[in-house]
């Protein structure tokens, strides 16, 4: 179990530091084809880009499935303004005032990229007295392009256009305590409790209980990650997506947090019981939460009509969609129960 929760921890930095904004993954998609190469295992792409790997189990005539999404929060090029500032529109639940003064790379379609900072419209102290009481929107923020730029032709010369992808920057940083602090967490770190859970069972050629499939989707901040290619036979769907933390909230960074309702309803109470008694069994750190302003990739596949139990679990991630932070603990107690998972009746 060390080797496989260890190999969770080293991916992360790693797929934190490659790109991925909701409708633009092929970098992050890519990543993980090699990492399941890397594993000598296959993987199918769907045509929407998301990543599913399979695995065969000893009963193999229903399908488990688990989701985490690679895609992450991001913003694209709105509008230029007269005086060479870019301005965005959010793709995913972005609020302005969490990426204010944050560095970001600008992408053209034809594949030119250019550095710039999130700020203020009129940013300086010095010259702007109501800078510290203007509440921050996507009207009075805006991207400072470091290029010579003056006007809207300036832009305009170096190919920045509207619907470019604007990426901000991960900011990666992984402490001596056993933190990682990052931007994408949400749900990178999902990804590789995955990933740690199919290097496990390859390597101790453990056979899952059930036709196991994996679902790497790359929509899910938008609403519409898992919904294409799920088997008419998946008898259950787990969605592995971090837990919510903050006041009111009862799970933390150390634990794997267990969802027992989100604003879409309430999940299946018996899966829930028998996910809280996996972890109870084998020692592993967890907490039961509900989550009040959240949506998964189970919510995307159950509006497809399917007849599935479902449930979400995670590692709590704390200060989501904005500079988010998780310990180790954490993303160890989820490997190991998204293990125990795949490996029960």
């Amino acid at each position: 179990m060390k080797k496989a929760k260890d190999y969770a921890w080293k991916m992360l930095p790693e797929l934190l530091n490659t790109e991925g904004i909701s409708g633009n993954c092929d970098k992050v998609v890519k990543l993980m084809e090699k990492f399941a190469k890397d594993l000598k295992i296959k993987s199918e792409q769907t045509y929407k880009g998301g990543l599913i790997i399979k695995l065969k189990g000893k009963n193999n005539k229903k399908v488990r499935l688990l989701t985490a999404h690679a895609d992450t929060l991001g913003g694209m090029v709105k509008k230029i303004g007269e005086d060479g500032r870019v301005f965005l529109v959010p793709v995913g639940g972005v609020a302005p005032f969490s990426i204010e003064g944050e560095y970001v790379t600008i992408e053209t379609t034809k594949g030119k990229r250019y550095r710039g900072t999130v700020l203020h419209n009129n940013p300086s102290a010095h010259v702007n007295a109501k800078l510290s009481k203007d509440e921050r929107s996507f009207d009075n923020i805006s991207i400072k392009v470091d290029e010579k730029v003056n006007c809207i032709k300036d832009v305009e010369k170096l190919g920045i256009e509207v619907g470019d992808y604007v990426y901000f920057d991960p900011r990666v940083e992984v402490t001596k305590s056993g933190f990682i602090k990052s931007r994408h967490l949400d749900d990178k770190a999902g990804i590789v409790a995955l990933y740690g859970a199919i290097e496990y069972i390859l390597r101790t050629k453990k056979i899952p209980e059930y036709e196991t499939w994996f679902y790497m989707s790359v929509a899910e901040e938008v609403g519409n990650g898992t919904i294409s290619m799920l088997p008419e036979n998946c008898f259950e769907i787990a969605a592995i997506d971090m837990g919510a933390l903050g006041d009111g909230q009862s799970s933390d960074e150390f634990s794997v947090s267990i969802c027992a309702k989100d604003s879409t309803g309430p999940f299946d109470y018996s899966l829930r019981n028998k996910i809280v008694n996996l972890a109870k069994k084998n020692k592993i750190p967890y907490k039961v939460d509900i989550y009040p302003m959240y949506g998964s990739d189970v919510a995307a596949a159950l509006r497809t009509g399917i007849d599935a139990r479902h449930i979400l679990f995670g590692p709590g991630v704390d200060a989501s969609h904005s500079f988010e932070r998780v310990h180790r603990d954490s993303i160890d107690a989820t490997t190991e129960l998204t293990i125990k998972y795949i490996l029960s009746k």
